[in-house]
């Protein structure tokens, strides 16, 4: 097996893949039976996987260390280099849609493949390049500008993720401590986190006005690839969202203030505090909790458990946290070597934990459907990866004691309380950028002002009272990753987590049948859209009130019953 350290990067030459690609197109535009048009469709796809597999390498090991002056250079070159291949593959997109033998490939492919290609069409112009060149540009910088976080505190200095352990201590005044210490250095970076926004929310109005487009929010649902609903049908599911789901969570929040005797509305850093003795923790170091997950998941299945320990064996998570390295986590893929990759930024948290479930959970689905043809249909869209990754950390409750030992209680409670709680305020993310695009004139004051309201409707149990001025004024939405990086990949999150909400109720019932259906689910990767993904798999949806009422009732009911005696 190959290590991820042996895996090597070579800038490919832009000029040779792009004629390359034209001659695809033109190949294909003529050539004659369906065999001819199969074959060079194959080829267009492993060229595709290569190029995307160096662009990942590349960015993977400018993650790990942002300070590294050879990927530096190379994050600034593929900054550029995409927007120009992406004009390359929009003739591919256009020769495709235009194809006599169209109806075969999606036969054969599905048609998946197609209706995507639509909103590739829509969402595409060479006339936006240069916009989009300064747009990878901007997102990187904002990236790297977190990554060079130095926050002082307590006599030390820490990185914005070293500093997370410390926002839900139990010591009140450490905890309080530590969030005003992130708060200050994100106020004192505010004026730089608002121009370089200002500057993307102009930028992608801007491309938006090109394309003819209504406005950027059609814009993002077209880049993620909204192929089964639309901006009514998520304006519904807010709206559900504030129905049902914020009193419930209200409910548990309230419960929380009493059980930590905190005054109620609390304050961002008592809402970080699940319980008096402190949140759960894992029990061990990152050796340990990796240790755990290989348990977990030769525990499952034989295909997870071989998945696991090629992960663990092939160098496939680089999971510590350390100076230089870019905040959050994620999961990628490396299609040459036909292999998931997890970036991760262990803190000594659940975080950790969740991890080991959470991006596994994509992981594993990537690789179950490694071999799929065209790459476009290994992943499905974003929410539906949610459902794996989200579905993952329930099922994951049945090793809760080898993951958090004498904290199994608190974890089960508060993972469950979170899941709920994590709801409302991702909807909120949403709401936002919607408010945001929607309205691109806003000024930076104003769109603070527009989180500060959401934040009354979907998290009515903040107290927002200047204590830490960052939060309290409304300028949060500043450190959310996705909001400057992925325009409305936040939503995919609740969608997702409805759908995994589903998944915990089937496995209190029947833990091997809800497996059952997981793979059933998973197994499909990207062959078709969300919602015929999860009727396939016969699954609710999220649109479905119904569903979401459900699933929160039952919760709330758990939550209501859950023996918390001897826990302080």
């Amino acid at each position: 097996m190959i290590k991820f350290s042996e895996m090597k990067y070579e800038r490919p030459d832009m000029d040779a893949v792009k004629a390359w690609i034209a001659r695809l197109v033109t190949a294909f535009r003529a050539c004659g039976s369906y065999e001819e048009a199969r074959e060079l469709f194959i080829e267009k796809d492993r060229l595709e996987r290569h190029v995307d597999s160096m662009a990942t390498l590349s960015n993977i090991r400018h993650s790990i260390d942002t300070r590294d002056e050879f990927y530096d250079r190379e994050a600034a070159y593929w900054d550029d280099a995409m927007p120009e291949l992406e004009e390359a593959y929009h003739s591919w997109t256009l020769a495709l849609l235009e194809s006599p033998f169209r109806d075969r490939l999606a036969e054969e492919f599905g048609d998946v493949i197609f209706i995507n290609a639509e909103l590739e069409k829509k969402s595409f112009d060479p006339s936006i390049v240069p916009l989009m060149q300064e747009e990878n540009s901007l997102t990187t910088e904002y990236s790297k500008l977190l990554a060079s976080a130095q926050i002082p505190f307590r006599g030390k200095v820490y990185t914005i993720a070293q500093l997370g352990k410390f926002k839900t201590d139990a010591d009140d005044e450490l905890r309080l401590d530590a969030w005003k210490a992130e708060g200050r250095w994100y106020r004192d970076n505010h004026a730089k986190l608002d121009e370089i926004y200002d500057r993307l929310v102009k930028l992608r109005h801007e491309m938006s006005c090109r394309l003819g487009l209504k406005d950027a929010v059609e814009l993002g649902y077209c880049r993620m690839m909204r192929n089964c609903y639309d901006r009514d049908d998520v304006e519904r599911f807010r709206d559900a969202v504030v129905r049902y789901l914020v009193p419930l969570a209200d409910s548990v929040k309230r419960a929380q203030a009493e059980r930590i005797g905190a005054p109620y509305p609390m304050s961002f850093a008592d809402a970080a505090l699940s319980f008096r003795s402190g949140n759960p923790r894992p029990a061990g170091s990152a050796d340990d909790i990796l240790e755990a997950g290989r348990r977990f998941y030769d525990s499952m299945s034989p295909e997870t458990s071989r998945f696991f320990r090629m992960m663990l064996e092939g160098e496939r998570m680089d999971v510590l946290a350390k100076e230089g390295k870019e905040g959050g986590g994620y999961c990628t893929t490396i299609y040459d070597y036909e292999t998931p990759f997890i970036f991760a930024n262990f803190n000594g948290t659940a975080d950790d934990v969740e991890t080991v479930t959470h991006e596994a959970g994509h992981a594993f689905a990537d690789w179950a459907n490694r071999k799929r043809v065209p790459m476009s249909t290994v992943w499905p869209t974003l929410e539906g990866c949610e459902v794996h990754s989200m579905s993952m950390e329930f099922f994951a409750w049945k090793s809760a004691d080898d993951f958090f030992g004498k904290d199994r209680r608190k974890f089960l409670y508060s993972h469950l309380a979170g899941a709920l709680t994590f709801i409302p305020y991702g909807t909120m993310v949403d709401h936002f950028q919607h408010s945001v695009y929607e309205h691109p004139e806003m000024t930076p004051a104003e769109r603070h002002a527009e989180w500060k309201r959401l934040l009354g409707i979907y998290m009515p149990w903040l107290r927002l009272d200047g204590e830490i001025p960052f939060y309290s004024e409304g300028m949060g939405w500043q450190r959310q990753h996705h909001i400057y990086v992925s325009p409305f990949y936040y939503i995919d999150y609740c969608l997702a987590q409805t759908a995994a909400l589903e998944f915990w109720k089937m496995i209190q019932e029947d833990p091997d049948a809800a497996w059952e259906k997981y793979m059933a689910y998973t197994e499909q990767g990207g062959s078709d859209v969300f919602t015929r993904l999860l009727e396939k798999a016969e699954l609710g949806s999220p649109f479905d009130e119904a569903m979401l009422r459900g699933v929160c009732e039952k919760a709330g009911e758990w939550l209501a019953s859950y023996d918390l005696s001897g826990i302080e």
